[in-house]
């Protein structure tokens, strides 16, 4: 179903026939694109070239705002009951398209098809969500603050806004944002990752067959000049951005001067706490999925686990055997536990990340380096690695890595623990794992994170609730998704309102006027 343009690139000799090219989509429809101004789009499961995606700048994003800010006063206008029925009717289509959206997703990341559906499903519940928000926008209306006096308020929409999303979450992140926004009367351009074209184009379509009016959900693809242009845009009101922490500063510092109301919810460095009296099974199997599922590309991730008196001795072994029966290889295939690293220039990274943490001293218990896959060898693999003996000296501590790189760190007491994640720089996420109830309720107090697991390693709240994080991962006031959400794409507007009675006029009076 996703919209492509087949057009010679002149650039893959090796292929027999042309490959398809995937398009910006603006005003409801794919835009002609020239095969010059495109790049590669790579399946990472076999290493090879399987479309060519638009790089654009400024003239598009200029396009899709002009088409946004056009369709702006129609959709404003349109009841909430209208937009809301629009929302039932995507929704609808996202659940049967479901499956052939995971697929996408699979073939342009490499992530198991299992997971890429739970990311699927998960989006959805925002979806579901913005179906709805029509009680989320009611006012408050107070009559007779003064004689024939009332006061309400109301939520009206921005206007134009803009979405930034990763490429690791192609479906669930833009999810968190644009059917809030949209919902909230708003028109918006996206600018998705290059890296995974196929369930962004997908999404498009589905919003123009549920009546999505067009203009009101554009997408471009770019690199830094589409970001620039987004940023400036004198006619964007508000950008949510997830992104690592460089960019997302950027985004926030420039977009502000610019008059915007930005969101940038940025890089991560999540610990989970092992307390000594844990259910250690629960743990080993939380730890090691948490770690490598996605293979590590998740800012959810818990990359650290902090093992507090000897849980760390207990723990290692059985953390040893679910490794050892871990399956690597193509996301489609079944039974596999983790697929490829998204990109070739990622994986090296992540290798280099290995090799800093084994020269910085900590020990490395399963190399992952080596591994190389048996019948797809051109394919961005790479095995799991753990590491123990992490300290918070080392760069491989402070910094995130974003690949299948777990690290034990030990700890003598829960004090000692809880102090190394409200020392860090990043909070995003965080997790304890004890069976003793006063322990993890002191947790969900003394941490200074905003999500919070108790025996869950990956504390992602629901699509009702809000979603963000502190420090270095978050850059802005609100979280994203939930009230917060709706708070970020709306207005509030206070009215004060005198109806006087038909043929009645008080003295002129220039005294400020008061609640009488």
């Amino acid at each position: 179903m996703v919209t492509t343009i087949s057009l010679s690139t002149g650039s893959e000799t090796a292929e027999a026939a042309p490959l398809p090219i995937l398009s910006h989509w603006i005003d409801g429809r794919p835009v002609e694109v020239l095969p010059e101004h495109t790049g590669p789009v790579y399946n990472p499961a076999t290493g090879q070239v399987i479309a060519r995606i638009p790089r654009g700048g400024a003239p598009e994003v200029d396009a899709a705002v002009a088409a946004a800010k056009a369709a702006f006063p129609q959709w404003r206008d349109t009841p909430l009951i209208s937009r809301s029925e629009v929302f039932f009717a995507f929704r609808e289509l996202v659940w049967r398209h479901r499956e052939e959206m995971a697929a996408l997703i699979t073939r342009d990341h490499g992530k198991t098809f299992p997971d890429a559906l739970g990311e699927v499903v998960r989006g959805l519940e925002t979806i579901e969500f913005a179906c709805g928000l029509p009680t989320q926008l009611a006012g408050l209306m107070t009559p007779s603050v003064a004689t024939n006096v009332d006061a309400f308020t109301l939520r009206g929409p921005l206007g134009v806004t803009a979405a930034i999303t990763p490429f690791n979450f192609p479906a669930m992140v833009p999810m968190w944002i644009y059917p809030i926004a949209l919902m909230c009367g708003n028109t918006l351009v996206l600018k998705p990752s290059s890296h995974t074209p196929g369930a962004t184009q997908l999404q498009a379509e589905l919003w123009k067959e549920a009546g999505g009016p067009d203009g009101t959900f554009n997408i471009v693809y770019g690199g830094r000049e589409a970001v620039a242009a987004i940023v400036e845009h004198p006619d964007i009101a508000a950008i949510q951005f997830v992104g690592s922490t460089a960019v997302g500063r950027y985004v926030f510092e420039e977009g502000t001067k610019h008059g915007k109301r930005i969101g940038s919810f940025t890089s991560a460095k999540n610990a989970m706490i092992v307390l000594p009296d844990a259910d250690m099974a629960l743990t080993a199997d939380a730890a090691v999925a948490s770690g490598y599922g996605s293979a590590g590309e998740r800012c959810m991730a818990q990359t650290l686990v902090i093992a507090v008196g000897d849980s760390g001795d207990r723990l290692r072994p059985l953390m040893l055997e679910r490794i050892k029966g871990l399956k690597v290889g193509p996301g489609m295939e079944p039974g596999m536990d983790m697929g490829p690293i998204y990109a070739k220039e990622h994986r090296e990274s992540v290798i280099a990340w290995i090799d800093k943490g084994v020269a910085e001293g900590a020990e490395l218990v399963v190399d992952g380096r080596p591994f190389v896959h048996p019948t797809s060898p051109d394919g961005f693999f790479l095995g799991v690695s753990l590491f123990d003996h992490v300290t918070p000296e080392m760069q491989i501590y402070q910094e995130e890595i974003f690949g299948p790189v777990l690290g034990i760190v030990r700890a003598g007491t829960y004090h000692a623990a809880v102090g190394l994640i409200n020392a860090h720089k990043y909070a995003n996420g965080t997790a304890i794992f004890t069976t003793n109830g006063g322990a993890a309720r002191r947790f969900k107090l003394e941490v200074d994170v905003p999500m919070i697991g108790v025996n869950v390693p990956i504390p992602v709240p629901a699509g009702y609730l809000s979603f963000g994080g502190a420090k270095q991962s978050s850059i802005g006031d609100l979280a994203m998704r939930g009230e917060d959400g709706v708070r970020f794409f709306t207005q509030q507007k206070m009215v004060t309102e005198r109806w006087p009675d038909p043929g009645r006029s008080g003295p002129l009076s220039l005294v400020f006027p008061g609640n009488s």
